[in-house]
């Protein structure tokens, strides 16, 4: 490096790293380049991002400033091994939901096979005198067994498959917890949501919080396989990112359950909000391949907060909660509290 360079890089870093401390960002390599940029001026597109997001919002969230990163900075070779990260857990977890859904049928079906096969004995005990129909019984019987023992073979190879797929998930979903988006929904994931809350705090930034759960997800998900609930999920998950206007933005907390952050918005425009995402939800139509039923059942809960002054993000979040849990208390499908 020529001595001009130097002089020229420790005079941007002297503008970095005020920078930084002005806005409160974490200092992480990734921020350490985009600041770094920022303040060389070398990219107008990303300033203008930058400076767009810290006027509507106070301050350069960590999920943004990792967006930024990677649109404006990172390598083909960085957003490829992001990609494929994601990729094989969301196709990892869907591998899983079938098999789950495979062992439900295989189990109801061998209950089947048994209760036939106890009903031929039965036959055969209450002395039938015909000769060739019992041969024909016998065999019959000898059948059954055979594909009885072929559907617990088959049972223990989809156990044994399914134990090997749930071991490459978690390893899958270790790498995973360095990215911020969540696989199935392509919502940002909670870790991205408690990076982003922490920042509201620590620049004392109003917000509101609406958290909202599916209504009876596990009963649908039992009823209809896993693969239809993964796909209830993201049309929930649209729908969620068509409604965060005004900087809001939308997290999947773990689950069935969802949280949006609104910056800058009081309990009031929050609940009316909700439910208007609420009525959004409701309309919500699943064709189920299997059996070609439509579905028209799904709903959600929702409880929504305003952040008081002093008051932690984890105060806000149970107090949110709590008018979730009422919500589903009394009769679910219904935004808490009422003004």
């Amino acid at each position: 490096m020529s001595k001009d360079n130097f002089v020229e890089s420790t005079e941007t870093l002297k503008k970095t790293v005020p920078l930084m401390i002005k806005h409160k960002v974490p200092t992480t390599p990734t921020n350490y380049a985009l600041w770094y940029t920022y303040a060389t001026q070398q990219y107008p597109e990303l300033n203008l991002a930058i400076d767009k997001h810290i006027d509507a919002v106070g301050h350069c969230t960590p999920t943004m400033c990792e967006q930024l990163y990677q649109e404006h900075l990172a390598s083909q070779t960085d957003k490829d091994m992001t990609q494929l990260k994601q990729s094989l857990t969301a196709m990892m977890q869907e591998l899983s939901h079938s098999m789950t859904d495979t062992l439900s049928e295989t189990e109801t079906f061998q209950g089947a096979l048994d209760n036939t096969f106890a009903k031929l004995e039965s036959a055969e005990k209450e002395g039938l005198s015909i000769t060739d129909t019992m041969v024909l019984v016998r065999e019959l019987i000898k059948e059954s067994s055979q594909i009885r023992l072929s559907t617990g073979s088959l049972k223990n190879q989809l156990t044994n498959a399914q134990d090997e797929i749930m071991a490459l998930r978690e390893a899958l979903s270790e790498s995973q917890k360095a990215a911020n988006e969540d696989a199935v929904t392509k919502l940002l994931n909670r870790r991205a949501f408690e990076r982003d809350i922490l920042g509201y705090q620590r620049n004392n930034i109003p917000y509101s919080l609406i958290i909202l759960d599916i209504d009876k997800f596990k009963n649908f998900n039992d009823t209809y396989g896993h693969l239809l609930g993964d796909q209830v999920l993201k049309i929930v998950a649209n729908r969620l990112n068509a409604f965060c206007q005004d900087n809001a933005q939308a997290y999947r907390f773990g689950g069935e359950e969802f949280i949006i952050i609104l910056p800058g918005k009081m309990l009031a425009s929050a609940r009316h909000q909700a439910e208007t995402l609420r009525r959004s939800i409701e309309k919500i139509s699943v064709l189920d391949k299997k059996s070609g039923q439509r579905i028209n059942s799904v709903t959600a809960s929702f409880g929504v907060a305003e952040r008081q002054v002093k008051e932690s993000y984890e105060e806000v979040i149970e107090r949110a909660d709590s008018y979730l849990n009422k919500a589903k208390q009394l009769g679910r499908n219904r935004v808490l509290p009422l003004n």
